[in-house]
């Protein structure tokens, strides 16, 4: 699976957002974000921008890690 997944577990053990904080903000069940953590599937793009504003209202600075994680040089 995809670097998504990878980033996304990264990010919210690292500015300690729980997978359920996530999927509650997102309006999703928490077994998508338990999945995408597993890399057992990996979030669409539109997803992605859920989960970045999602984010975005937890803990901005969890959201910034993401999309420079993620996104790396190409928004640089």
């Amino acid at each position: 699976m995809g670097k998504a997944g990878r980033v996304l577990k990264q990010v919210l053990e690292d500015h300690e957002v729980s997978q359920y904080s996530l999927a509650m903000q997102m309006e999703i069940e928490r077994t998508n974000v338990y999945r995408w953590c597993k890399e057992i599937r990996d979030p669409t793009a539109e997803t992605l921008l859920e989960i970045v504003k999602a984010l975005k209202t937890l803990k901005p600075e969890a959201a910034q890690d993401f999309v420079q994680r993620y996104l790396g040089e190409v928004v640089e």
